[in-house]
């Protein structure tokens, strides 16, 4: 085993403690101080306290839904970064957390839908138009889907999408009261009834990743390298930006947008790991969970018995530390 190999596993390892690590303090901190012992009790010997009560109905579904939402935001990243070779790609470049935007404010203003279990599926829908159409423009003409094009066609279908969600939000001052819950980015006030509905769309985005895994290995070389490798350029691409979409779908439906994880936690894989993308995405799956469930606890301490949303503490930590990674030059190119 070469010692490139060995630093690579010790650092996954290291991810996965750190998760665990983290999973545990979700389930015990908050406006609640409830002892690991506790936690226990309520998970595996069945406990009917009032702690017991909290862990279950409250705090696992919220670690859940955390875990859920960091494994899909990072995995995406390193997938959008991969398949445009942009090292600031993140998983909104195609349109995709604007358009389920857009679909939860039209739920919410036209429909009539009220909770996020109920509007899940119109943000899953919306982010799934956005990308495709996001996709279409940018495969039209000479070229095909190249890098540049799909990076252009995200930031217009951003600009435009988020013109119409502003439209409607100002004229209807009841759905702009309800969205803006929503659209702050919180895995908070979730039940399983959103997990149940979600996870399916999860497990595939994972295994179209696992798919193209080794393609994204193939384009960082190039397209014209890739093509002598025996990879079909187009495919890959479309079927990473398809796992993509549906990983942040699913991420954004759930918890609403939030930023940094998908952008940020590539980086800091690839200065672990190295360049390799089955490494990195590994690593990447473990490390963005974490962020997001460390970023939460502390919105919940910090400010107890308030709460800051999940998405506002990922900025507070995420972006001082992304800053001081690049001023390190510790990144690997994507």
């Amino acid at each position: 085993m070469s010692r490139a190999t060995r630093r690579r596993i010790a650092w996954t390892v290291a991810g996965l403690l750190l998760l665990l690590l983290a999973v545990l303090l979700s389930l015990a901190l908050g406006s609640r101080q409830i002892a690991p012992a506790d936690v226990f009790d309520a998970l595996w010997r069945g406990g009917t306290g009032d702690d017991a009560q909290v862990v279950r109905a409250l705090r696992v579904p919220r670690t859940v839904i955390g875990v859920m939402v960091g494994l899909a935001l990072a995995v995406a990243g390193v997938v959008m970064q991969g398949i445009t070779r942009n090292p600031i790609a993140e998983p909104g470049v195609l349109g995709v957390s604007q358009g389920a935007a857009l679909g939860a404010v039209c739920a919410i203003a036209f429909l009539g839908v009220h909770s996020p279990s109920g509007y899940v599926w119109f943000a899953f829908a919306g982010a799934g138009l956005a990308a495709v159409a996001a996709y279409a423009v940018a495969g039209s003409g000479r070229g095909g889907a190249s890098p540049v094009k799909l990076a252009l066609a995200g930031a217009a279908m951003n600009a435009f999408i988020a013109s119409v969600v502003s439209a409607i939000v100002t004229t209807d001052a009841r759905a702009l009261d309800e969205f803006r819950f929503w659209d702050v980015g919180s895995i908070g006030g979730r039940d399983g009834e959103i997990v149940a509905r979600t996870w399916p769309f999860l497990v595939v985005g994972m295994v179209l990743v696992a798919v193209v895994a080794r393609g994204l290995d193939a384009l960082a070389l190039g397209d014209d390298v890739a093509r002598g490798l025996g990879h079909r350029v187009a495919l890959v691409r479309a079927v990473g930006a398809l796992a993509a979409t549906v990983l942040t779908g699913v991420a954004v439906a759930m918890a609403g947008p939030i930023a940094f994880i998908g952008l940020a936690v590539p980086h800091i894989a690839r200065a672990l790991v190295g360049a390799d993308h089955r490494w990195v995405l590994a690593l990447s799956a473990l490390l963005g969970p974490a962020v997001i469930l460390m970023s939460d606890v502390l919105g919940r301490v910090v400010f107890a018995p308030s709460e800051v949303p999940v998405a506002v503490m990922t900025a507070l930590l995420g972006v001082p530390f992304l800053v001081a990674l690049v001023r390190r030059k510790a990144t690997v190119p994507a």
